[in-house]
């Protein structure tokens, strides 16, 4: 049999760089696609201990074209491509008041465009043969709707959408072909540093943060999966809960505690590079400075919650919940 190929956007650092060991380590040769050729020759030397073949592309995700080009290349060096991650994203945080719109633009051609750009390189070369896994991060329920971060928000919103769209459309022409979201909480990523911040303060992650290698397991459970999304932990299904059943008030709790849960007391440097446009210098890996709290992949609540697990809980629910409620009807009617 021969080995499957899988593509990663972002793969010099952070999460890609963790899911390209994790799908390395499942079997696949990885082609490695980023904007600092440095830190994806850094993957690629990890990857090669291990006897894993690689393919490093320096690419910039916001070009259509290139990203186009790179998969032709793959294909014709390391073969077929049957799963393609896009992992890349940068953002600004700040109000939307003081943020401009070149630097939205700018988030969304990566975020969004980038995604959107890789997805329809996979397809391309995906319906040649009718099957393959395309997978797209997208935030986790509790981490939708925050305050500062609009340009994400947005753009992940829609890659959300686009996604809902793609899948019927390849159900109706019976391809073989699975989007896959992840949905991620806060991962422990050197992207917190990095981040073009409008703040004055430095970024931290909200809620539970869990290393970048519990977000790569999600991606590499992703590339096998039938179901539409994976989750992560206990907090992404309690948030959708919350998020249909009091939406006004999570938005006044979002208003009262959300700048703090996202800010340091501690000043940012006025100084520090961001990678918004082009990619910040260092020698970065898939971890950022958040090791002290960030949960592991061995920890009890680092579990995975697919869209098919979650829907049978809701249903079993709402069973429960209209069972008690006849029983109640019957029993006041006596």
């Amino acid at each position: 049999m021969p080995t499957q190929i899988a593509v990663i956007t972002g793969a010099g650092a952070g999460i890609g760089r963790a899911a390209a060991r994790a799908l390395g380590r499942a079997g696949f040769d990885i082609a490695l696609l980023g904007r600092n050729e440095d830190r994806l020759k850094d993957a690629a030397e990890e990857l090669a201990a291990h006897s894993i073949r690689t393919l490093v592309i320096p690419v910039d995700v916001a070009d259509a074209d290139a990203v186009e080009q790179a998969a032709i290349q793959i294909e014709a060096e390391l073969g077929p491509i049957t799963v393609w991650a896009n992992c890349a994203g940068a953002t600004v945080v700040g109000q939307v008041a003081v943020l401009s719109a070149k630097d939205i633009q700018r988030a969304t051609e990566v975020t969004y465009l980038g995604s959107v750009n890789g997805t329809l390189s996979a397809l391309k070369h995906m319906r040649r043969r009718g099957h393959g896994a395309i997978i797209n991060l997208d935030l986790a329920p509790s981490l939708r709707g925050l305050p500062l971060q609009a340009a994400e928000n947005g753009a992940r919103s829609a890659l959300r959408g686009f996604c809902e769209s793609l899948r019927p459309e390849l159900l109706h022409d019976a391809d073989r072909i699975r989007v896959v979201m992840v949905d991620l909480p806060a991962i422990n990523t050197p992207r917190y540093g990095w981040t073009r911040n409008l703040t004055g303060k430095r970024l931290k992650p909200v809620g539970p943060v869990y290393e970048p290698e519990v977000a790569a397991e999600a991606i590499c459970r992703a590339a096998f999966t039938t179901s539409r999304s994976i989750s992560i932990g206990p907090s992404t299904t309690l948030a959708a809960i919350w998020r249909i059943l009091g939406p006004g008030c999570r938005e006044a709790r979002m208003a009262e505690h959300g700048y703090k849960a996202q800010l340091e007391k501690t000043c940012a440097d006025k100084n520090a590079a961001d990678d918004l446009f082009k990619s910040a210098p260092g020698a970065f890996a898939a971890h950022g400075a958040f090791d002290e709290k960030a949960r592991r992949v061995d920890s009890p609540l680092s579990f995975f919650v697919t869209s098919s697990v979650r829907a049978g809980l809701f249903g079993a629910a709402l069973a429960a919940g209209l069972t008690g409620l006849i029983t109640h009807i019957r029993n006041g009617r006596r």
